[in-house]
């Protein structure tokens, strides 16, 4: 008995069948996504600017994505705590890092026995925000300039001491970056954080110090501290009247920066989901004008130019940090 061949519409239908099946656990996956509320990691205390960044994203996040958006504190260990969390967790886009360029790009050449791979491990999906970075000098110094500041610095070696949050901090790492591509003597005033380093300044117990604006503006504001110039590569949006270091120093730059980061295996069309809908949310306008009355500046990146500046970052500050002979610590 013969069998009556089947409709071309339901040959190829059979014959497709296999081939779609192999495709919908990927395609469904992405346009289901989140299928449940998804972790925003901070690997700082509450309260700081990554941790303001997170939260104000959170909203329009789960407005766009259909779930919640929670921020979770994990702090301890210069962030290493919070990051080797995500770092073990599933790629899947549930678990998301809020870090900043210390966690990525420093703490590899900083800290012996680290639980992560600050480049290898992680997939960059945003970058976030430039925290606004500046030099400052005590009142009493005769510079109102950078090149006036590196002047008085040669003619003064080893009379400048330069304040810092500890060693190995970016503030640390910022004035040693300078002193030697100016080839300057200072003398290195490590302190407990970045509170104390900014009020000795101000009393000129130190005379130099490269930190965040949210330290240094007020008191630049009051007459405390003079602002030299900002240390990104290029002018800031804040503060555009403000020269940046590499004005008179070239291939100066210090770039601080947050970024969203999830483990290692991501798929590309989830990151470049997560990369669309972050960008969408930095750019509103409340969240914009709310970052910069801290200080800092919001942007929007690909994942792949996100990740060409984490490689290159910790290349550079690896290479710093071993020339500098920093000692690493336990993570």
């Amino acid at each position: 008995m013969t069998r009556s061949p089947l409709p071309r519409r339901t040959a190829l239908s059979l014959l497709a069948a296999p081939a779609l099946a192999a495709l919908p656990r990927t395609a469904r996956a992405q346009d289901s996504y989140p299928t449940r509320p998804v972790s925003v990691i901070v690997p700082w205390a509450p309260g700081g600017s990554t941790d303001i960044l997170g939260r104000m994203l959170a909203e329009p996040l789960r407005a766009s994505l259909g779930q919640p958006f929670i921020v979770e504190n994990r702090s301890g260990a210069s962030g290493n705590i919070g990051s080797a969390y995500v770092a073990r967790s599933a790629p899947d886009g549930h678990t998301l890092l809020f870090a900043t360029m210390s966690t990525h790009a420093m703490n590899d050449a900083l800290f012996r026995n680290m639980p992560f791979n600050g480049v290898e491990d992680f997939t960059p999906i945003a970058l976030l925000a430039y925290v606004l970075n500046t030099m400052v000098v005590h009142p009493s110094v005769p510079a109102n300039t950078v090149s006036e500041f590196i002047a008085y610095a040669k003619a003064n070696p080893g009379k400048i001491a330069y304040a810092s949050a500890g060693q190995g901090s970016t503030n640390h790492l910022c004035a040693a970056m300078f002193a030697q591509m100016a080839g300057l003597d200072m003398v290195h005033v490590p302190y407990r954080g970045g509170a104390p380093a900014t009020l000795d300044t101000v009393a000129g117990q130190t005379q130099l110090f490269f930190s965040a604006g949210t330290q240094t503006l007020d008191h630049v504001r009051n007459g405390r501290l003079k602002l030299l110039a900002v240390t990104e590569g290029r002018r800031s949006n804040l503060l555009p009247q403000v020269p940046t270091v590499n004005e008179s120093l070239p291939g100066f730059e210090m770039a601080v920066w947050y970024g969203a980061l999830g483990p290692k295996g991501m798929a590309p069309a989830l990151v470049n989901r997560l990369n669309g809908e972050i960008n969408k949310a930095l750019m509103l306008p409340d969240v914009k004008d709310k970052m910069a009355a801290i200080g800092v500046e919001v942007v929007n990146e690909t994942p792949a130019a996100f990740a060409g500046q984490l490689r290159a970052d910790a290349a550079k500050w690896r290479k710093l940090i071993q020339d500098l002979g920093i000692d690493k610590s336990d993570a």
